[in-house]
């Protein structure tokens, strides 16, 4: 990751003896620097998320209705504070598209040779549980992999996989996360599909199964995966025990052996056909808005300020919200409306300023974070302004709640920016706010909001999160719950550290 030009900014200062609440930040007239901090008050945290998360929002779910609401909502605000639009068009609105799918019920998988033939249909014999939708039918030799890689960084030894199937005998226990880096190795070595054979539960696989029937909801113009680009198909050992038995395999001793094994199976090929169908195609924005900066040189330079707008919606939505008592509606006061809150008062509180800040500063709230990051992962393979010159991105995820005098600041030590955050928040011991380091990284929050997107392409990047509570994608995660006086600090921080 390169390191962010603003440091250098700082580290050119050399700071006066002024009070903490009226020093000049990086320059800037102190008064002008007091007036915008003062327009990011409890009462506006308050208010801004009682109406992004008021009932009639229906918990924002992308998409929907509700969600397209709250983005002209924030649009609206961004035109009232004098932002020029970042979108599309000319608009303060990026939009991507959204599929419906479901698997072709003439999708399926199928092994044969030496006089045996095996053949699963997918959603009634067999389950999808991974990779990419192939162009085209893919076929090849079949190679069969036992058990659990001896060494994972050589899982395959000397047997080639181009162009091959691999058949592996797993036991259940072993979960799908755990196969993806040894498929993504196989795709690596040119491995075209994989095919698990698993002795699972039958209640188990048919729910399996179940899923792979059911549609889904897809980002078109997305990244590329990244775990397993190949697909893997899952199917139950004693219908794939006639073809073991034809290439002189025996399912049960390959069960029973506690050797890894990786061969091929000579006189033995694979075929995965599989197919979705396009159900219907929908379209969902994010929203974006630019202050221009004052300076002719940088303002070609972008600082953004992010945060997601949408949330899970409601228990009728069948997604993931889980009611509280006759309560069917997941508010998402916490997550996100609070951060998609400081991305107004932070636009507000810079247009403000006169001069302006030298470089521009983009505010943009992203929809689809709860389906995976969606909004922030097509902005970053379609952007509307160069990532190249994209110096920074402040992200900001469910600050409404949990300490008082704390916010964990994800990223910090990935970057230069890190070093700025702790210097300003000592700079600023009026906020009483304390940054510090992430505080569950077993949890994987780094890849689980929308700085992600932004630091997989290589920009410097801090994200502002207080942690969950139990009200976590739930119907009681409420406006009344939200601590603004508390919210309105860290927002005031990451207003210094912005700056």
């Amino acid at each position: 990751m390169r390191r962010s030009m603003l440091p250098l900014f700082f580290l050119a200062m050399t700071a006066a003896p002024m009070s903490a609440q009226t020093r000049a930040s990086a320059g800037e007239p102190a008064a002008a620097v007091r007036r915008a901090v003062e327009t990011i008050t409890p009462a506006d945290v308050q208010r801004r998320i009682g109406i992004l998360a008021d009932d009639s929002m229906r918990g924002r779910l992308t998409p929907s209705p509700q969600l397209e609401l709250a983005a002209s909502y924030i649009a609206g605000e961004f035109r009232r504070v004098g932002l020029r639009p970042g979108g599309d068009n000319g608009t303060f609105f990026q939009r991507y598209t959204i599929r419906r799918t479901q698997i072709d019920p003439a999708s399926f998988a199928m092994v044969m040779g030496r006089g045996a033939h095996g053949h699963w249909i997918l959603g009634r014999d067999a389950a999808l549980i991974a990779g990419a939708t192939p162009a085209a039918p893919i076929s090849g030799p079949v190679v069969l992999m036992v058990g659990m890689p001896g060494d994972p960084a050589h899982p395959f030894g000397d047997v080639p996989l181009s162009g091959a199937i691999v058949l592996h005998v797993v036991p259940s226990r072993v979960r799908t996360s755990a196969l993806l880096p040894t498929v993504a190795r196989a795709a690596a070595a040119g491995a075209r599909g994989w095919i698990t054979v698993t002795d699972r539960n039958a209640g188990f696989f048919a729910q399996l199964v179940s899923r792979t029937r059911a549609t889904r909801l897809e980002l078109v113009g997305g990244a590329p995966e990244a775990d397993a680009t190949i697909p893997v198909v899952e199917v139950l050992g004693g219908s794939a025990a006639s073809v073991l038995t034809a290439a002189g395999e025996d399912l049960a001793a390959l069960r029973a052996s506690t050797t890894p094994v990786v061969r091929a199976l000579g006189g033995v090929t694979g075929t995965i056909n599989l197919r979705r169908t396009v159900l219907s195609e929908q379209t969902a924005p994010n929203v974006i808005g630019i202050l221009e900066g004052s300076d002719p040189q940088l303002r070609g330079e972008y600082v953004f300020f992010t945060a997601h707008m949408d949330h899970i919606g409601t228990v009728a939505d069948a997604y993931q919200c889980r009611a509280a008592g006759a309560d069917s509606t997941c508010n998402g006061a916490d997550d996100d409306a609070s951060g998609t809150t400081g991305v107004l008062e932070l636009a507000e509180a810079f247009a403000t300023m006169s001069p302006r800040p030298r470089r521009s500063l983009v505010f943009m709230t992203v929809s689809g974070e709860e389906r995976g990051l969606w909004g922030s992962e097509y902005y970053s393979e379609h952007p509307t302004l160069p990532l190249a010159n994209t110096v920074a991105d402040l992200n900001i995820d469910m600050i409404g709640r949990n300490w008082r005098d704390t916010v964990v600041v994800i990223g910090k030590e990935h970057s230069s920016l890190g070093e700025v955050a702790n210097r300003v928040t000592a700079e600023h011991p009026e906020l009483n706010m304390q940054l510090v380091d992430d505080r569950w990284p077993g949890q994987r929050f780094y890849f689980r909001s929308d700085h992600y997107n932004f630091a997989r392409k290589g920009v410097p990047i801090l994200f502002f999160f207080n942690g969950v509570h139990p009200d976590y994608h739930r119907a009681t995660d409420s406006p009344d719950k939200i601590d603004a006086e508390k919210e309105a600090r860290i927002i005031r921080m990451a207003f210094y550290i912005g700056l």
